[in-house]
């Protein structure tokens, strides 16, 4: 009888301890710029991967991304999306097999994004340029950085330099390390490293960095402050694209697609991560199609720039797969999403209803 008490004991306290690292879920929210959705799923555009006027190494480029069929194209471009994550996780937004994702705030561009993203509502009365102004609206890194267990347990990392506005790091108290930006605080010798070799390999660009930059400084700080909710914003696929290089678009994307496996092969080898994390990753606008220049560019006056899409896997993220049922989701979703990933009250003022994941 003694025995079976404890026995009955054992697996009681083992229940809770299940439940309560059930209940520990960690959030990495993700976003590669202006990414669009026909590269995600298709691969290299045929009208575009050997056009001279956006590609200066047809050849090379052909052979490292050109591939007979559309699947075997994403799947040369973005090997750790569709050989893993396609396994162990959901993909969104495949419009040709009517999946849609779509942005609800009609500006198309960053700024509006990240604001629909992050806040769980589009604000186009507040929110319609891509001005340094500190966001008038409550991210859900502030709501969460706001409330006992995510206090100091939240960080941002860009590499456009507005994202300390898009957070308004100043008032939600939640650090951001974007654009230029060094590590600061007890530094190790890797992010040492970072800050001068930052200095001295220059960007083809005035506001934004190159994304391994953003990309292993948020590495660094998780190695060291283990946040539960980490933004990360790559930004590289918008400014190519923006520059008419769709070889370094490409190239960026596919290095994109290495960045992000190199944090979930991190995550699943830290003890504070493993099993116990959540990735959504998806991206701030569309981009254009017809007429075949509008690749470049976004906003409302571009067909097909509100057309976006999403993807999440990780932790009791049910693996559907590639999504090829009709659906209708929207960026507003993923603030209220990330809220109840995270057990938190979805406010009223939030828009978007959460996914189910």
């Amino acid at each position: 009888m003694k025995n079976n008490f404890l026995f009955l004991m054992i697996a009681v306290v083992a229940m809770f301890r299940v439940n309560a690292q059930n209940t520990d879920t960690k959030v990495i929210l993700i976003t590669l710029d202006g990414f669009r959705w026909q590269e995600l799923f298709t691969g290299a555009d045929s009208l575009l991967i050997g056009n001279n006027d956006y590609v200066h190494e047809a050849d090379l480029l052909k052979e490292a991304f050109w591939r007979d069929t559309p699947r075997e194209r994403r799947e040369a471009l973005l090997p750790f999306i569709w050989g893993q994550i396609e396994e162990m996780g959901q993909i969104h937004g495949n419009r040709k097999l009517e999946s849609k994702v779509d942005l609800t705030n009609s500006m198309w561009f960053s700024y509006p994004g990240y604001n629909e993203i992050l806040t769980g509502t589009a604000d186009d009365e507040n929110i319609r340029s891509n001005d340094k102004v500190p966001n008038p609206n409550t991210t859900i890194l502030e709501r969460y950085n706001s409330t006992p267990e995510g206090k100091g347990k939240v960080a941002a990392f860009g590499s456009w330099d507005v994202f300390p506005s898009i957070v308004n790091e100043e008032r939600s108290g939640v650090p951001v390390n974007a654009g230029f930006e060094k590590a600061t605080d007890n530094l190790n010798a890797k992010e040492e490293f970072l800050n001068e070799l930052q200095d001295q390999i220059p960007s083809p660009w005035g506001t934004v960095r190159l994304d391994a930059f953003t990309h292993h400084y948020a590495l660094e700080y998780m190695k060291k402050e283990h946040p539960k909710l980490v933004f990360i914003s790559y930004g590289e696929t918008d400014d190519f694209a923006h520059d008419g290089d769709y070889q370094s678009y490409l190239k960026s994307a596919h290095n994109t697609d290495a960045l992000i496996k190199d944090l979930w092969e991190f995550t699943q080898q830290n003890d504070f991560y493993k099993d116990q994390t959540v990735y959504l990753i998806t991206t701030d606008h569309g981009r254009g199609t017809e007429p075949l220049d509008t690749w470049r560019s976004h906003g409302s006056d571009i067909n097909g720039a509100g057309s976006v899409w999403m993807i999440a896997f990780g932790e009791n993220v049910q693996p559907k797969g590639e999504v090829d049922t009709e659906e209708q989701l929207y960026s507003n979703q993923i603030a209220a999403t990330v809220l109840k990933i995270l057990d938190m009250p979805i406010p009223k003022e939030i828009e978007g209803k959460p996914m189910k994941l």
